[in-house]
């Protein structure tokens, strides 16, 4: 690992970096994990899950760690570790009752998706009645770049800021708007998904099939439990990152190629390499799933899955600068009332549907955060159903520069530009 890029933070080493957040990780579960006293009490209130990603982001905000110059996020966590992940929560899946979900899934995921849309008109129009300087100008440029992230991906975000010629200023703004209001929306999924039995209760939510996946692989664990040999865990780990080595070394002459003969391939994002290796290693570990090497579950597969995915909540968090919310308040209160429309919207298809609070989460954070987020948030519902949030945030990446597109569209109309 390389010294992170030049920045006033006191820790600029990434390898000191590392150790901070390993040791924060330890410190958290190991408080968490204390059978009586004032930390079993405090985590009764707050999920260890909810520390692992705010500590981080604390650290990021008082200037100790500089998460944007460091490169454990990017490539390390979300190039490495959350494809790694998605292999080993994948490679024990039940597919069958993965795909008992129902289509209930899929229409809140869509239903996300076109929330996320009217929420942008809803806040531009808002905010032009309440502060019109807000939306002056290019905005709504930068609002349909945003469109592009909180639909499908980053990549998307890029497309819709070249497409519209967005100004680098006002595309930074809207950074800034995607990172504290997203990743924000993401801590209170993470904070509810703790709760979601009673939320189901109390909205009359039929859970029977996700009921009936959890106990599946519960009891899929039990029968094949067993001690970890240091052969099991070699194997675990040789699977998982080999799996990923060989995913991008397909997914970048694949992705070129694409790009190269496939006029509709930049519309979908499949020019981009990381689509691709989310795909390979998604679609991989279901592969095996198939084979024996489910059983490695047994060995513990599915938590170093996980530990996987903690670090990389760590490491999402440490991006976080708090203060943020106070710098641009104007353009914040343009994405607050912008997600609070979706989030309004999306849970009153919920309640028509009668959906689990799981799905919900999962078409909203599938869209908000992408494939890099929305595991993320489906583990903390069962790590087995992480790679459920992978599929359907890559499905982000085919939709969400289209959709983007016409909420550039409209805006522009809306604000007169032509």
């Amino acid at each position: 690992m390389t010294e992170a890029a030049s920045s006033t933070a006191l820790i600029q080493n990434d390898i000191v970096l590392f150790g901070l957040i390993a040791a924060t990780l330890g410190a958290v579960f190991w408080t968490a994990s204390r059978e009586t006293g004032a930390w079993k009490k405090f985590y009764g209130i707050v999920p260890p899950l909810l520390l692992c990603y705010f500590i981080p982001g604390i650290f990021n905000s008082i200037g100790l760690i500089d998460g944007s110059a460091s490169k454990l996020y990017n490539p390390v966590a979300s190039r490495v570790l959350l494809p790694a992940s998605l292999v080993l929560l994948t490679l024990t899946i039940d597919l069958k009752g993965v795909l008992g979900l129902g289509w209930k899934v899929l229409a809140m995921y869509f239903g996300a998706s076109l929330t996320v849309m009217l929420g942008a008109f809803a806040s531009f129009w808002l905010m032009g009645l309440l502060h019109p300087d807000t939306v002056a100008g290019d905005t709504w440029g930068g609002m349909a770049a945003l469109a592009g992230s909180w639909i499908g991906g980053g990549a998307n975000m890029v497309a819709m800021k070249e497409v519209f010629g967005v100004g680098e200023t006002t595309f930074g703004q809207f950074v800034v708007v995607d990172v504290a209001v997203g990743y924000v929306w993401m801590a209170v999924l993470i904070f509810l998904a703790n709760r979601a039995g009673a939320i189901d209760t109390r909205s009359g939510a039929d859970t029977r099939a996700i009921d009936d996946l959890k106990q599946r692989l519960a009891d899929y664990e039990a029968q094949h439990s067993r001690v970890a040999s240091l052969s099991d865990l070699m194997v675990i780990v040789g699977i998982a990152f080999g799996t990923v080595g060989l995913a991008h070394a397909i997914a970048a002459p694949l992705s070129a190629w694409f790009g190269a003969n496939v006029s509709w391939a930049r519309t979908v994002s499949l020019h981009e390499p990381f689509v691709w290796v989310v795909v390979l290693s998604t679609f991989a570990g279901l592969g095996l799933s198939f084979t024996r090497a489910r059983r490695l579950d047994g060995a513990g597969a599915s938590k170093i899955g996980t530990l996987f995915l903690y670090v990389l909540i760590a490491c999402i968090g440490m991006q976080m600068d708090i203060g943020a919310l106070a710098d641009k308040p104007w353009v914040l209160a343009l994405g607050l009332v912008w997600i609070l429309v979706h989030i309004v919207l999306l849970w009153l298809l919920g309640r028509l549907l009668k959906v689990p609070f799981f799905f919900f989460a999962m078409g909203s954070q599938s869209n908000i955060g992408g494939p890099a987020s929305a595991p993320v948030v489906a583990s903390v519902f069962h790590p087995s159903l992480a790679p459920v949030g992978a599929l359907l945030g890559a499905l982000g990446y085919a939709t969400g520069t289209v959709l983007a597109y016409v909420v550039g569209i409209v805006l522009r109309a809306m604000a007169g530009a032509g």
